[in-house]
């Protein structure tokens, strides 16, 4: 069996990756086999590899093109560009994409910006769908110097939402003013409410700070726990704060959406250009361990894209 280099999980360092040689992918039925031209990094799979499953390798969001059809027909064909969605194993020069999970991509979108369409584009994209209508409504955003925040603040500016984007720094937060944010704070305590929504991924303290900040009957749309503390909640002072206020635990995968629907709304929204990928690091996808430790002390803006020639 042909075998090719990938990164796999450090058997000795949980966190950490290393280059090994693993046997090239057979795709199922219902998949195509994409070589690999760009793919990014998501914050999800850091914690993802701090305790990996027996057998995975990380690896969500690719782009590149088909060098097999799915041998069940589906799909697009040989040679055609495409951007997809995978459930693991993309950082590597071939992979498997379930053809679901894949959209065609034009010309006038670059492999790069394509592949950070997956996780953080999904997410912006369903996140603003089970909020519903935002036009004229106060959106507070934490987290939002990632690519997914800059993803949400500029779908949500474009549907006419007013939105508060928590930056930790304001360096870090020029771009999402840019891009429409209504105002840009460095901690969710300064961050001036009511607001009719919050999208809150950063747990501990914030998701507790984020919920006083919330008008009466206003949403919080629980997505991660990016700072990795469990939050806790004094009921009474969010219950005096915000009255029937509603709390909505969203997974981005779990639902009825179309992942290669979702993917061909953002490439077009790209290549229409309405949708702007903020890459804050980009580098050959033998630095990907540096850009594992640059995204984990935050010094990426953006999202983290890596590429194979």
């Amino acid at each position: 069996m042909a075998s090719m280099p990938a990164f796999v999980p450090a058997a000795d360092a949980p966190g950490r990756i290393v280059l090994e040689e693993v046997p090239e992918p057979t795709p199922a039925a219902d998949e195509a086999l994409v070589v690999v031209e760009a793919y990014s990094v998501n914050r999800g799979e850091l914690f993802l590899l701090e305790a990996p499953r027996e057998g995975w390798r990380p690896g969500q969001d690719v782009a590149g093109h088909v060098e097999r059809t799915a041998a069940d027909g589906s799909g697009p064909a040989q040679g055609t560009r495409v951007v997809a969605h995978v459930p693991a194993d993309g950082w590597a020069p071939l992979v498997a994409a379930p053809t679901d999970a894949l959209a065609m991509l034009p010309d006038a979108v670059a492999a790069t910006d394509a592949a950070t369409l997956g996780v953080a584009g999904l997410t912006a994209l369903r996140l603003l769908r089970t909020a519903g209508t935002v036009a004229g409504r106060r959106l507070l955003l934490t987290g939002a110097s990632g690519g997914l925040g800059h993803f949400v603040v500029e779908l949500a500016a474009a549907q006419g939402a007013l939105v508060t984007a928590v930056s930790s720094s304001p360096e870090r937060g020029e771009r999402l003013l840019a891009l429409g944010a209504a105002e840009v704070v460095t901690d969710v305590e300064s961050a001036r409410g009511p607001f009719e929504f919050v999208f809150e991924s950063v747990g501990g303290r914030s998701l507790e700070t984020a919920l006083t900040r919330l008008a009466p009957r206003g949403t919080l749309l629980w997505f991660g726990q990016a700072s990795g503390q469990p939050a806790s909640l004094d009921f009474f002072a969010v219950a005096s704060a915000a009255p029937y206020a509603t709390i909505v635990p969203f997974i981005y995968w779990r639902g009825d959406a179309s992942d290669a629907d979702d993917l061909a709304t953002l490439v077009r929204l790209v290549a229409d250009d309405r949708l702007h990928p903020e890459i804050g690091l980009q580098a050959d996808w033998r630095a990907t361990p540096d850009a594992l430790v640059a995204l984990r002390e935050r010094r990426v803006r953006g999202n983290a894209v890596l590429t194979l020639r």
